[in-house]
């Protein structure tokens, strides 16, 4: 499980929570109490990123295509709607 901490924190205790990494531990890091990014070990993070991408290849093999029809690129850009 990722422990949390603060930007704030994180950026005072960047040298610290990077030992932590090295050693295999995750940290989520907050801002106003909201995550904004993850700090994992850089093998963990490849593992995520090659299974996250398998499973939207899979999902998008899975659904079928919709037509939508030709656009112009004025129709794209139309800022009145």
């Amino acid at each position: 499980m990722d422990e949390a901490v603060s930007a704030a924190d994180a950026n005072r205790n960047f040298s610290s929570i990077l030992r932590s990494v090295r050693e295999g531990q995750s940290f989520v890091v907050t801002s106003h109490g909201r995550p904004v990014a993850r700090i994992v070990p850089a093998n963990k993070l490849e593992d995520t990123s090659s299974a996250g991408r398998a499973a939207l290849f899979a999902r998008l093999e899975s659904q079928p295509v919709t037509d939508i029809g030709r656009w112009t690129r004025d129709e794209l850009y139309d800022d009145e709607n």
